[in-house]
């Protein structure tokens, strides 16, 4: 790894599992403490009286080597002897919860139910798994996404990603609180100090949006190098239902589509191979377009994606 590379100082965007696996390439060729990933904390909500944060967790699981390599969420070697014997007691279980996993959030619950913050709990998880990097949640308020459907519901995040499996036609989405929250400590100061800004190949809706909408992250990002990964390829999604949005919305699911969502903040963006025909789409607004393999199917793969990112870094800086 080239040592220019290795000690740039990036601040990554990230939610859900694409968002996790590009931090974790990135963390395996920068010199340690020199990334920042911060995190949407749109999807937290409370289940069993718990509060659980599913993208900081996915994140800090990765980082940390602990996340089940088969779903990119949750822990390997899980067990589900509570998730069994609340089925036995006809609790809902729509949201699974495996054994281990139950443990990060109670002792998440009981932090906050003593006053500590949201950020400093993340970071004294980190510290106890080894995560070298920085992992700092959007905000310590609460800030929800929430969907909008076209028959005039309004769902809570899991209520429609988990419980209704995304079947719901999305009209729009909003984010209740975001009025009220601030950037959490040291997420602007980390910008500010930050070579290049990356957008993770997470859903620009619901992944990206709620950290953006955050006041004074987008205005700080603003002032950066910000290169984006789209997470749509061949106008499919890796994961997730970012293309069924784009879908319903009326956008066409497209790597440009994903361009244009960020265009008034990107300096380059990176998109996969087979959508190279949408070069010359993505540059007419002066974007540095880049083409590579942007799947990410293991963990060599990730480092790979991680080192050309970098390497465009380097030319845009």
């Amino acid at each position: 790894m080239d040592k220019d590379l290795a000690n740039l100082k990036v601040v990554a965007l990230a939610g859900g599992v694409g968002g996790a696996k590009l931090a974790h390439g990135l963390a395996q060729n920068l010199t340690p403490g020199n990334l920042t990933v911060i995190v949407n904390t749109g999807d937290d909500f409370e289940h069993f009286g718990l509060y659980i944060s599913p993208d900081v967790d996915t994140v800090c699981y990765t980082l940390a080597g602990l996340a089940n390599p088969e779903t990119g969420w949750g822990l390997r070697n899980e067990s589900w002897r509570v998730f069994e014997a609340l089925e036995d007691l006809n609790a809902p279980r729509w949201f699974r919860l495996g054994d281990r996993d139950l443990s990060t959030h109670l002792e998440r619950t009981r932090l906050l139910s003593e006053g500590r913050r949201l950020s400093e709990i993340t970071r004294r998880f980190c510290a106890e798994w080894k995560v070298d990097q920085t992992v700092l949640p959007m905000s310590d308020e609460p800030v929800r996404t929430i969907i909008r459907t076209q028959d005039g519901q309004d769902l809570s995040f899991q209520e429609y990603f988990v419980h209704q499996k995304c079947q719901p036609c999305v009209k729009e989405f909003y984010f209740s609180g975001v009025d009220k929250a601030k950037p959490a400590p040291g997420i602007i100061v980390k910008i500010e100090e930050a070579d290049i800004i990356i957008i993770c190949p997470s859903n620009p809706w619901v992944s990206i949006d709620p950290i953006l909408a955050i006041e004074g992250i987008k205005a700080a990002v603003t002032k950066k190098p910000v290169i984006a990964v789209s997470p749509i390829v061949g106008g499919k999604a890796i994961k997730g239902p970012v293309v069924k949005m784009y879908s319903e919305l009326g956008i066409t699911p497209s790597a440009t589509a994903v361009a244009e969502h960020y265009k008034d903040i990107l300096s380059g963006f990176v998109f996969d191979e087979i959508d190279k025909n949408e070069f010359e789409n993505i540059a007419q607004w002066r974007i540095i377009p880049f083409v590579t393999n942007t799947i990410m199917q293991n963990f060599g793969e990730r480092s790979r994606l991680a080192i050309e990112i970098l390497g465009l870094s380097k030319t845009i800086i």
